[in-house]
This record gives C-alpha cells, structure tokens and sequence, in this order.
C-alpha cells in the first residue's frame, strides 16, 4: 500500500473512533489496520492515536494530520467519482440547506424533479433560515436570500427578489383598492411575523414611506398569508417567489404596484474551500434553471 491509501485509512479510522469498527466497516483484519497505522507513524516519527489498553485517542499531531489529509482524501474521492459516474447514474450524498419560504413556495416542484432524475443520489434537504456554518455542520450547499452576500462563503447569485403588496379581488372590492400608502391602514393587513405592532418601510413616488399598524394576522409561514389573503382576508406583503403562481392565476393582485421595497439577493452558497463535485454541478444547474425568472 502506497503512503495515501494509509492516510487514507488513518482518516477513516479516526472517522470510525475506533480500530475494530473501521476493520469491519472496510472488510479486512483488525491487525492489518494496526500494522499499517503502525507504519503510517513510522513514516512520521510519531504518535497519531494513543491505543493502549483502555484508551483511544488521538493525539494532537493526529489530529493536524487528520485536518489536512482529511479534505485532501475527499476532494480525491470525488475525483475518481466523478470520472467514473455520468450524469445518469450519479451516486452519493448531497445535503442543502434551503430557505424555508423559497424552498418550499418556488423551489419545491425543482427538487421533487430533481431526486425523480437522480434516484441514486442520497439527497437531504432542510428547509431552515438561520445562519450555518457549512463545515462544521456538513452542508454541501445551502440557499438563502440575504440583503448583501453571505460572510465567508463562495457564492452564485442566482438573481434577486422583491417584496411586493398583494390581495385578492375580491377582498379589494368589498373594502376599495388603495390609492396612496396612508389609505392601508384603513385595511386589514397579514404580516409575515409575531409582532402585536408591525411596520412596512419602502419608497413610493420617490418618498421613503413607513407604514405601522396592528396586523389581523400574523404568522411565519409565507405560504399560510398567501392561502389568507386568497380567501379575502386582507392584504399582504411577501417577496414575489411566494406569490407568482397566485397573481399568474389571478389569485391575488397587487396593491400599489408603483412602492418599491428593499431588494434581496438569492444566493447558492459552498464552504470556500471545497470544490463542486459532479453530484453538486448539477444541482445547481438546476437551480439556476429554475430561477432563471430572477436574472431578468
């Protein structure tokens, strides 16, 4: 065995913690796994793992191994896949993070496609909005949309997004289509929140404009408001992504169509220091497909 196939079973033994279990989980003696970590630090002239009786740790200078031999094992693992698999027959894990609103209201019908065309990926998606740390919590991807670019990541710009007012016709004709910002807060207004007192904030006639009010409805789900505002309940305010299919339809309309709200990014973002495997291109092939609609 040649010095990276041994740094490449001591990751894997210190991914398993233990001896015996990356034995088994490889298919070969336990003793031939000893003999080779053995050489492995006879190569170095000095300590990866402490396993003595009753102990197993590894050791400090294990563990600088572990952190550089550890991404430069997965990068090459992904190389060989690459090259040996096409786009019909990928394999492997993919785990993205998706804004909970965007990946359930516009990007849901892409990902359902997606793991239709791949079967053989092992695809994960959490639907989440919080800050993560691609690394540490073993993300390939994560999508979100942010007023500027996400801090220390590499980024694709997929396009951007608008928060538009919105409400159904027939809601505007029992109770008048606004004319002006001051003519909402006669209305019944759903806010994407928890907050008793709301406000809107956005430029209208080249004047920035601030709304506050006390909602008839709060809630956190985008997708819930959209389904209130449908039934008549009041008006709005959500990004387009949300609410397309429904103005398409004719659903909802909107409301003072000439207020401009804050635009926001919507980013594909990888940790900066791993490259896109085969499985990942594609995924984001696909999504830049899907939210071609946001680069015009």
């Amino acid at each position: 065995m040649g010095q990276f196939e041994d740094l490449k079973l001591f990751v894997w033994v210190v991914d398993q913690g233990s001896i015996a279990k990356a034995a088994e989980q490889l298919g070969i003696a336990k003793s031939a796994v000893s003999r080779r970590l053995g050489q492995l630090e006879s190569r170095y002239d000095m300590r990866l793992i402490d396993r003595k009786p009753g102990t197993w740790r590894v050791t400090e200078a294990g563990k600088e191994l572990y952190q550089r031999a550890a991404p430069m094992i997965a990068e090459a693992d992904d190389l060989d896949t690459d090259f040996r698999q096409t786009a019909s027959n990928l394999s492997g894990s993919l785990r993205v993070t998706i804004a909970h609103e965007f990946g359930m209201t516009f990007l849901k019908p892409m990902l359902f496609q997606f793991a239709k065309d791949h079967p053989q990926i092992d695809l994960v998606l959490d639907f989440d909005d919080r800050r993560i740390d691609l690394d540490r919590e073993n993300y390939d991807l994560a999508i979100r949309i942010t007023a500027g670019s996400p801090e220390g990541a590499s980024d694709i710009k997929l396009g951007t997004t608008r928060h538009g007012m919105f409400a159904s016709p027939d809601y505007l004709h029992r109770h008048g289509t606004p004319t002006e910002p001051r003519a909402l807060r006669a209305h019944a207004l759903l806010h994407y929140g928890a907050s008793r007192r709301a406000s809107w904030s956005f430029t209208y006639e080249g004047k920035a404009t601030k709304i506050e009010f006390r909602p008839v409805l709060n809630s956190n789900a985008g997708a819930f408001l959209k389904d209130a505002a449908i039934e008549g309940m009041g008006i709005l305010r959500l990004p387009d992504f949300v609410v397309r299919r429904a103005v398409q339809d004719g659903s909802l309309v909107p409301v003072l169509p000439s207020a401009e709200f804050q635009e926001f990014g919507i980013h594909l973002v990888q940790a900066p220091n791993r490259r896109l495997n085969k499985r990942m291109r594609i995924f984001v092939k696909a999504v830049q497909d899907q939210c071609a609609i946001f680069r015009i």
